[in-house]
């Protein structure tokens, strides 16, 4: 039997004292959690918060601070703040400057982020292939024409070849997937902003994009999968490597 370790054997350190602005947001984190405040409710006045947590004025306007930069409540000034709508949206924005910050500070996760993307679009391809409707076929079908009508316009041909992966990606009606779908195009992009800088290549993009779309409306995912696949790894082989 294992003996128990003596106290003096325990690495203890001493327990960080905590700012009263962190315990304040740890309340209002909790309310909103608990659905005690909804989205669009008004916060307690300052007034209100300082008399019932027992802490001055600067401790409440910095943990609201905090909470706004969180992306959880809106600051207005002369009112009140208010909570936002939780969404996965508002998640992956929080994470953006640290997602950049990830790439720029390591250019091997560019590399990774590709890998992830294609497993990601590969299986989203295949599954909404099961799924997509009339109506979602002629809403791809437009974003193509939309794009073919951006020839010549770069960061116009790369707002419409994200809609296009991202209306694929909302065909599946969940919202956690199409924010993903969302955020990983827009790391991706923002770090390959001469992505379609060569000649020639924007109508092969476009011929796939027809392809995809091709396969989804005969209802089959093997295609679907085949043709994504295809589509990215010949993209990625146009992609800076670093």
């Amino acid at each position: 039997m294992k003996p128990e370790p003596r106290s003096s054997d325990l690495s203890l350190a001493p327990v960080a004292r905590r700012k009263l602005s962190d315990s304040v947001v740890e309340q209002l984190r909790a309310m909103i959690a608990s659905g005690q405040l909804r989205p669009g409710d008004a916060l307690p006045s300052e007034r209100e918060m300082m008399a019932r947590m027992g802490v001055g004025r600067p401790a409440v306007r910095e943990a609201l601070q905090q909470l706004h930069t969180q992306g959880l409540i809106t600051i207005s000034h002369g009112e009140r703040s208010r909570v936002n709508p939780l969404n996965p949206d508002l998640a992956l924005h929080q994470i953006n400057d640290i997602a950049s910050l990830l790439i720029a500070a390591e250019p091997g996760n560019l590399g990774h982020l590709r890998d992830a993307r294609k497993l990601f679009e590969t299986g989203l391809a295949r599954m909404t292939a099961t799924k997509a409707t009339p109506a979602d076929v002629a809403r791809l079908r437009g974003l193509v024409g939309l794009q073919r009508a951006a020839l010549g316009d770069t960061a116009a041909f790369m707002r419409a070849d994200i809609d296009f992966h991202t209306a694929l990606a909302a065909i599946l009606g969940n919202p956690v997937i199409t924010a993903l779908s969302h955020a990983m195009l827009g790391w991706l992009f923002k770090h390959h902003n001469t992505l379609l800088h060569w000649s020639g290549h924007e109508t092969v993009t476009l011929a796939e994009h027809e392809a995809i779309t091709d396969a989804l409306a005969a209802q089959d995912p093997d295609l679907a999968a085949e043709r994504m696949q295809k589509h990215l790894d010949r993209s990625e082989r146009l992609y800076p490597q670093g």
